[in-house]
């Protein structure tokens, strides 16, 4: 028994180092596992972050992207269908948002990189030529000599001297008197003990000097010095761009400033100055105190698109010389009949629309494109893909962007804030009426005689289509329709102003009655051709 017991005082401190040893490490493993365990649960809590983050910024940047090409379908979609108004809430709140600009390129210079579409536009340059050689041809035939004649050219330019000084006046009032009497009402607002006729005094007194020096003080420049006709287009383009910014500024900031209460002692805030004067230049007509802006300025751009805009005035003057004076300068007494009504229409087609596209292409594209890249303004989104339109509500809009986006802010949307949200196809003829009437006006003073062509196709036949082919109308057929319909349209308009320039000339008024100065002459007058 005695040898025995050694043995198993032995044995059982083995056991209980072997069970310590195990009790060591169980433990060691437990506190890992718990580290571990901590360290899933702060991954987690990573991970949650990292996700909230990125669906964050994902949701911005989605916003950002879908807001313009939501906008135009929210805008317009309560005449349509009227589906937006079973929730009154998100209607009010997209009448209250305002424009919202962003970098993005303009369309055809995007659709420019596309082999394919720029072979069009190669194709219109060799059009060009053509008229160039026809024209050389032409010259050599008649006169036996090469040479290019510009005189209807000079002749349309003239008395650029009156167009600049006149433009510096409308220049420097519009800088000068809208800035001060904004600064002079909003620093008598907030303590005036009477805000409202404070508010319109000033109105009324800046509405009566807008109207003698933006609205008289240009047609009295282009009446009385007898301005030719791209002269006048001139000053009167910019008597009207000059007045819808000004309104703009005024719309923009006078709500902010009476919003804004200044606290004691201290004075209200207004918009800078060199932001009023960036936006008199930057190819927007909607106020904003700063604009997204590129880093740097192309000048290679700068001097393409400079070379462009000269290349489509010598295309629009080949045009009116080689396909609409030799057709409309009447040669004999031979009174106008139906049948040479109806061939000159359809003679006036192709140069009526080829007009058309380069006064899109001129101005819409390459001038505001030129003004958007010195001034580095990012968003050049001026127009959309109208082309592509299957209906004239979808037309008007994506025509001309800029001008669009005045009229439905200014107009359209304050009239139904005027009005509490209803009559709303009463809101989209007013502005139709008011874009009629400024279309007339512009022609009307630029060409020096009253023919409301313009106005009645705008007015009358616009608004029809604008509610026969609506958006609703998604068959490709309707954009051949849509097409067929802007031919048939610039043919009539080319062809009435025309017969009306030469009739004008050879059938000189007699009088200067009222009846006198709005009937045409080439109703009465005998001399065509």
């Amino acid at each position: 028994m005695t040898t025995v017991e050694p043995s198993n005082g032995l044995t059982h401190r083995n056991i209980k180092t072997h069970q310590s040893e195990e009790i060591s490490g169980h433990g060691r493993s437990l506190v890992e596992e718990e580290e571990l365990r901590r360290w899933q649960k702060h991954a987690q809590k990573v991970k949650v972050k990292v996700l909230e983050q990125v669906q964050d910024q994902l949701s911005d940047l989605l916003d950002k992207a879908l807001t313009e090409s939501v906008q135009p379908f929210t805008q317009m979609l309560p005449t349509v269908n009227g589906k937006a108004a079973k929730n009154p809430s998100s209607r009010s709140q997209r009448m209250d948002d305002g424009k919202v600009f962003m970098a993005r390129p303009s369309m055809l210079d995007e659709l420019f990189e596309i082999n394919h579409i720029r072979t069009i536009y190669h194709m219109f340059i060799a059009v060009l030529l053509i008229f160039c050689m026809s024209t050389l041809a032409v010259d050599y035939i008649d006169q036996g000599r090469l040479v290019l004649e510009f005189d209807l050219f000079f002749y349309a330019f003239g008395k650029l001297g009156t167009v600049t000084w006149a433009w510096t006046v409308m220049f420097a009032y519009t800088l000068l008197v809208p800035y001060l009497t904004l600064v002079f009402w909003g620093s008598l607002y907030h303590s005036s003990s009477s805000k409202l006729g404070l508010s319109l005094g000033t109105g009324l007194v800046l509405s009566a000097v807008q109207t003698y020096v933006l609205g008289l003080f240009p047609i009295f420049v282009v009446v009385d010095y007898q301005l030719p006709p791209a002269s006048r287009f001139i000053v009167i383009m910019e008597q009207i761009r000059f007045l819808m910014k000004s309104y703009s500024f005024i719309r923009e900031t006078t709500p902010v400033v009476m919003k804004n209460t200044p606290k004691e002692g201290e004075s209200p805030s207004f918009p800078t100055f060199s932001s009023y004067l960036y936006f008199l230049f930057c190819p927007t007509l909607i106020y904003r105190e700063s604009y997204p802006r590129n880093s740097h300025i192309r000048w290679k751009y700068v001097g393409i698109t400079l070379g462009m805009i000269l290349g489509c005035v010598f295309y629009g003057y080949f045009i009116l010389v080689r396909l609409c004076v030799p057709v409309f300068r009447p040669q004999t007494n031979q009174p106008l009949s139906k049948r040479s009504m109806v061939l000159a229409v359809f003679h006036s087609i192709l140069p009526g629309i080829m007009l058309l596209l380069l006064c899109f292409f001129a101005f819409l594209h390459c001038w505001l494109n030129l003004f958007g890249e010195l001034l580095r303004f990012a968003d050049r989104m001026f127009y959309k893909d109208w082309w592509n339109s299957t209906s004239f509500a979808n037309y008007y809009r994506t025509w001309n962007v800029v001008v669009h986006d005045w009229l439905y802010y200014y107009g359209y949307r304050d009239f139904l804030w005027l009005s509490k949200r209803k009559f709303r196809t009463a809101a989209m003829l007013s502005v139709f009426i008011v874009s009629a009437v400024v279309h007339e006006y512009v022609l009307t003073m630029g060409f020096g005689f009253f023919y409301p062509v313009m106005f009645c196709l705008f007015a009358v036949l616009g608004v029809v289509l604008n509610f026969t082919m609506n958006d609703n109308r998604q068959n490709l057929v309707f954009n051949v329709i849509m097409w067929a319909c802007l031919f048939l349209g610039q043919g009539v308009q080319v062809c009435l102003y025309c017969q009306e320039w030469y009739a004008q000339i050879h059938c000189p008024r007699t009088g200067n009655s009222f009846w006198e100065l709005v009937t045409p002459r080439s109703w009465s007058c005998s001399y065509q051709r």
